[in-house]
């Protein structure tokens, strides 16, 4: 059988290119790994406190916090619908002991805008931990009781219907926008920072038409909002008299965000392996993946080498939505 590695020339050549390799090495071998971690590790969560995905990764951070020896402090860095987490995460140190949240609206963003980072290059994946789904909400005293009866009065009044989300090119923004132009319906878009001012402003009346992450539960629960329809592939089962709109006849309308921790570019793998490893441990404990459950999520694990490639196929298929909808950035001239 032919070998595909090089053959050596003899044992005198071969212990030659044994001592070069070693005394090339030997620095490496001898030089002291730093205690790590030396400090409290920031989480950068890009959500303002209260809402679902920030209270899951408060929980996941404190499990995260015993296995490492430190505590994980959440950071809110909420604002333009969860991007802040990237410039600040490249402006920071890469020595581990700042991490932040990634929402796919990352991505989104920089397919959308120019800006002075890249997602991929200049973030390093440590595992993916979850992902959201989104509904479809009304204050509970609204006149309408279905999907139908919202876009009527849509197309009967043009420009009148005002919709929130979670930021401009947040994936509730990206779903209610596609829903719409499709059914010919001129609305008004409104942006909060995140979950709780956007249900806040719908059950008081301010907006009309909510599209959020199943952070919404409370709200639903407590009688205080109304759920008209899901954007998932099957029907929650936490309210399983709620269509989804691909039931509805909306087959493009099913839209979910998945969701991870990522580093600095630059951090060490060693300290990359040892943040993965923490973190799974904190997400698959009870505690955390009860507090999942509280909004309807689910440990959707993927480890490092996976992660990055489910963003790569993440960013492609948003560059092929973003194209469909006419909102690619401009290339540079």
């Amino acid at each position: 059988m032919k070998s595909y590695f090089p053959q050596p020339r003899g044992r005198r050549a071969c212990l030659r290119a044994l001592a070069v390799a070693l005394a090339g090495a030997w620095p490496l071998l001898a030089r002291p790994v730093p205690a790590w971690p030396r400090r409290p590790i920031h989480l950068i969560v890009p959500w303002p406190p209260g809402g679902g995905t920030d209270l899951t990764l408060r929980v996941l951070a404190e499990e995260a916090s015993v296995v490492l020896g430190q505590p994980v402090v959440v950071l809110n860095r909420p604002g333009a619908a969860g991007t802040l987490v990237a410039p600040l995460l490249k402006a920071a140190e890469p020595d581990g002991h700042t991490i932040g949240q990634l929402p796919v609206t990352v991505l989104r963003h920089a397919l959308m805008h120019k800006v002075a980072w890249d997602p991929l290059a200049d973030l390093a994946p440590i595992l993916q931990v979850s992902g959201t789904t989104f509904g479809l909400l009304v204050a509970a005293d609204s006149p309408w009781r279905s999907v139908a009866d919202l876009l009527r009065w849509g197309r009967e009044h043009p420009g009148q219907l005002t919709v929130g989300s979670t930021g401009v090119g947040s994936t509730p923004h990206l779903a209610m926008e596609d829903l719409l132009q499709r059914q010919g319906v001129a609305y008004v878009h409104v942006p909060y920072k995140g979950t709780a001012d956007q249900m806040l402003a719908l059950a008081s009346g301010a907006i009309m038409v909510g599209v959020n992450s199943t952070g919404f539960a409370p709200w639903v629960e407590q009688g205080k909002l109304r759920l008209l329809a899901m954007f998932s592939e099957q029907r929650n089962p936490r309210w399983p008299q709620v269509p989804t709109l691909r039931e509805l006849g909306h087959e493009q309308a099913v839209y979910s965000s998945p969701w991870g921790l990522v580093a600095p570019a630059g951090t060490p793998h060693e300290i990359l392996d040892a943040l993965h490893d923490a973190f799974r441990q904190a997400m698959f404990s009870p505690r955390h993946l009860a507090e999942l459950a509280r909004y309807d999520q689910l440990p959707d694990y993927l480890g490092r080498a996976e992660y990055r490639l489910a963003l790569l196929q993440a960013q492609a298929a948003e560059r092929r939505l973003l194209q469909r909808m006419k909102l690619l950035a401009s290339p540079a001239p």
